[in-house]
C-alpha cells in the first residue's frame, strides 16, 4: 500500500476510535476510491456505518470484506455482531464460529455466542459458551454476569448469584450484575437482601428502570406499600414489564372527582391482573366521576354486567376520540398507588366484585350435578418467563382426587382434546367440560367457576376470577411467588375468599399438596 493511503487509513481509524464517525468514514471512502479491494478499509467503513445506524448496508460491506480475505476472524466476528443487530440470529452464529475456527482463543465471541444462545432461551448452550470464555479469559467482567443470567434461566440460584458476585468482583458499578444479583437473592427468598442490591443498583444509576421496578415487586412481597408502588412507576421503563406506556394527551388522574369529561382506565398487563385491579372501580366510581374502563374484549361482558355504573368497552385508544369526552386517564395497575397505599386499605375490597351469568351458572350446576362437593382444578401455567415454577404435573396432584364425595372439574385452560388426553394419561378422575372454552369466552368461564363450591389452582388467571366472583379458591404458590401474594401468609389481602398454600422450600409441591390435601378432607367431613 502507498504511503499516503496508509496514512490516510491511520487518520480515519483514529477519527473512528475518538467517535468522529462521518469523518471516518469520509477518510475510508477516499482510501477505497484509490484502492477499492482494500479488504481492512472496507471492513472498517462497514463498522463505522453500522455505529452510524446503518445495519444493512454495514454488513454487505464488511462480507466484501469477508470474501477478499476470508481468514481474518475479526470480519467474521464483526459480521456476526451486525447479523445478531438485525434480527439473524443464525447467520450470526455461524459467522461466530467461522471466527473461531479461524482463531479459537476469542473470549468475546464465545461471549456472542452465549448471547445467541441466550436469546433463543437455549440456556444451557449459552452457559457452556460463557463458560469457556471465562476459561480463556476469567477478567470479562460481561462473561461471569451473563454465565449468572443463564444459570438463572436455569433456576441454578446459588451458581448463578456466584456468577454475579465474580461481576462485581471484578467492576463494583455493574448496574445489571447487581441488579441481576437482587432477583437470585429475592428467588432464593432473601428479600431484605434483594432490596439492598436493588436499592444500591438505583444509587448506582438512579434512572435504572428495572432495578427500580423489581425493587417495586421486592417492597410489595415485603407488604411496604406506599415505598412499593411509588416505585411500580418505574415499570414503564423497565423491559420486564410487556405492556407499553400509551401518550395519550390528557393528564394522568390524581384520584380527585371530574368536574367535567370523563376518566378513562386504560388496560394493562394479562387479564388476571385486569380482574385484579378492576377490584378497586368501586371506589372509582365513589368519586363521583365519570368512568370509562377499556379492558380485553374478552372480560368485557363479565365487567359490563359488573359494574353497572361505568362505561366498559374493549374499544382501542378510547382517549384519542373526541367522542368520548375524555378528561383524564390512567393505567388500571396505577390505581393502587392512589387506593391501596397501606393494608388498611384493603379492608374496603377483598369482596366478591364480579357478577357472574345467572343462566350460564345454573345450566353449567345443572351439568355438574347436586349432592357432591363440586371442585375445579387448574394446573397449568403458560407463562414463558414464570410458567415452569407455576406449574404442577397433573399427577402430582393425584392425592387430592382420592377425597370420597368430591367431583371434579377441569379449570385448565388449552386445547379440549388435548386435555382430555392428558387427565386419561394421569389416570385421575377430572372432568373437561366440552361446553366451556376459558380462553375464548371469560364470561362463560366466570359463569363454570361461579357453579363449583370449591377452586384448587396454581397462581393465574382461574385464581383472579374465581377470587373476584368470591367462590372458595386454594392457590398453591411456589417458594418465590409472584409479588402480589406476598411473602407469608395463608390469605390474600386482594381475594377475601382466598386460601394460599406455599411452597416450603423450592421445587416441593408434594408438601403442598399434602397439606391441600388435609384441608380438603376437613372440608369434606365438615359436609
Amino acid at each position: 500500500m502507498a504511503q499516503p493511503v496508509q496514512t490516510m487509513l491511520d487518520v480515519a481509524l483514529a477519527c473512528h476510535r475518538e467517535g468522529r464517525l462521518e469523518e471516518a468514514e469520509t477518510l475510508y471512502r477516499r482510501v477505497l476510491e484509490g484502492e477499492p479491494e482494500n479488504a481492512d478499509c472496507l471492513h472498517l467503513l462497514g463498522m463505522a456505518v453500522f455505529q452510524s445506524g446503518d445495519a444493512e448496508t454495514a454488513a454487505a460491506m464488511i462480507r466484501r470484506a469477508v470474501a477478499l480475505n476470508p481468514r481474518a476472524a475479526s470480519y467474521h466476528s464483526n459480521l456476526g455482531n451486525v447479523l445478531y443487530h438485525q434480527g439473524y440470529a443464525r447467520d450470526a452464529a455461524a459467522s461466530f464460529l467461522q471466527a473461531l475456527r479461524i482463531n479459537p482463543a476469542l473470549p468475546e465471541v464465545c461471549v456472542n455466542l452465549g448471547n445467541v444462545f441466550q436469546a433463543a432461551r437455549e440456556f444451557g448452550s449459552a452457559a457452556e459458551w460463557y463458560e469457556q470464555a471465562i476459561a480463556m479469559n476469567p477478567a470479562i467482567p460481561e462473561a461471569h454476569k451473563h454465565l449468572g443470567d443463564a444459570l438463572l434461566n436455569l433456576e441454578r440460584l446459588e451458581l448463578a448469584r456466584g456468577a454475579y458476585e465474580r461481576a462485581l468482583a471484578l467492576r463494583p458499578e455493574y448496574v445489571d450484575a447487581m441488579t441481576e444479583l437482587g432477583t437470585v437473592l429475592r428467588a432464593s427468598g432473601d428479600l431484605e437482601g434483594a432490596r439492598r442490591s436493588l436499592r444500591r443498583a438505583r444509587e448506582m444509576e438512579p434512572e435504572h428502570a428495572t432495578a427500580g421496578f423489581r425493587e417495586a415487586l421486592v417492597c410489595l412481597l415485603l407488604g411496604e406499600f406506599a415505598a412499593g408502588w411509588e416505585l411500580y412507576e418505574e415499570r414503564w421503563g423497565s423491559p420486564d414489564h410487556a405492556t407499553p406506556m400509551r401518550a395519550y394527551p390528557q393528564p394522568f388522574w390524581q384520584g380527585e372527582g371530574l368536574g367535567s369529561g370523563g376518566l378513562l382506565l386504560w388496560r394493562e398487563q394479562g387479564v388476571g391482573d385486569e380482574i385484579m385491579f378492576a377490584g378497586m372501580m368501586p371506589e372509582v366510581v365513589k368519586t363521583g366521576s365519570r368512568c370509562v374502563l377499556e379492558c380485553d374484549a374478552r372480560l368485557q361482558p363479565l365487567f359490563a354486567r359488573s359494574f353497572p355504573g361505568v362505561e366498559v368497552t374493549s374499544e382501542p385508544d378510547v382517549a384519542l376520540n373526541p367522542a368520548w369526552e375524555i378528561g383524564a386517564q390512567l393505567p388500571t395497575g396505577s390505581l393502587p398507588r392512589l387506593f391501596r397505599k397501606e393494608r388498611s386499605a384493603f379492608a374496603s375490597g377483598g369482596f366478591a366484585y364480579l357478577k357472574a351469568d345467572p343462566a350460564k351458572t345454573a345450566e353449567c350446576r345443572r351439568r355438574y350435578g347436586e349432592g357432591l362437593l363440586r371442585v375445579g382444578v387448574a394446573w397449568r401455567s403458560t407463562n414463558a418467563k414464570t410458567g415452569r415454577s407455576r406449574s404442577i404435573a397433573l399427577e402430582t396432584l393425584r392425592p387430592l382426587f382420592g377425597q370420597p364425595g368430591t367431583r371434579w372439574i377441569s379449570l385448565q385452560y388449552g386445547d379440549l382434546d388435548e386435555l382430555q388426553e392428558e387427565v386419561g394419561v394421569a389416570e385421575v378422575p377430572v372432568a373437561v367440560d366440552p361446553c366451556v372454552d376459558q380462553l375464548a369466552s371469560l364470561d362463560d368461564f366466570a359463569a363454570q367457576i361461579a357453579a363449583l363450591d370449591l377452586v384448587i389452582t396454581i397462581d393465574n388467571t382461574t385464581a383472579h376470577l374465581a377470587g373476584a366472583l368470591g367462590v372458595p379458591v386454594w392457590v398453591l404458590l411456589p417458594f418465590a411467588p409472584d409479588w402480589r401474594w406476598m411473602a407469608e401468609g395463608g390469605s390474600s389481602l386482594w381475594y377475601a375468599s382466598m386460601r394460599l398454600f406455599r411452597q416450603p422450600k423450592r421445587g416441593d409441591w408434594e408438601d403442598v399438596v399434602r397439606e391441600t390435601a388435609g384441608a380438603l378432607a376437613g372440608v369434606v367431613a365438615a359436609r
